[in-house]
């Protein structure tokens, strides 16, 4: 059988694939988490903060130096609070300090 691949969008991979779209769902909520705290982190440090992975009421930020996590840990409830006003109920915020190689 001579069968041509023809290339998909990622938006059409992910309709015929439950678990892609799954994943997608996810990342999609992760981000919409950050830019609802993105004006609470000071400018300076909002390159040094990316979203991570959410799982159940738990979501991982994922933060570049020591020095940024220790300065983000005294926002979290701030951070907390701004999620909860904004639908997402009771989240619990870790950090994830990735140190440059």
């Amino acid at each position: 059988m001579n069968r041509r691949l023809h290339p998909v969008t990622l938006q059409q991979a992910a309709e015929d694939s439950p678990t892609l779209a799954s994943l997608m769902a996810r990342a999609r909520d992760a981000s919409e988490r950050l830019q609802a705290i993105q004006e609470l982190i000071p400018p300076e440090m909002r390159a040094a903060v990316q979203a991570g992975p959410v799982e159940g009421d738990s979501w991982c930020l994922l933060v570049r130096g020591s020095a940024a996590a220790a300065k983000l840990r005294q926002l979290v409830p701030a951070l907390q609070a701004r999620l909860k006003s904004r639908g997402w109920a009771d989240v619990t915020l870790r950090l994830k300090v990735h140190t440059r190689h």
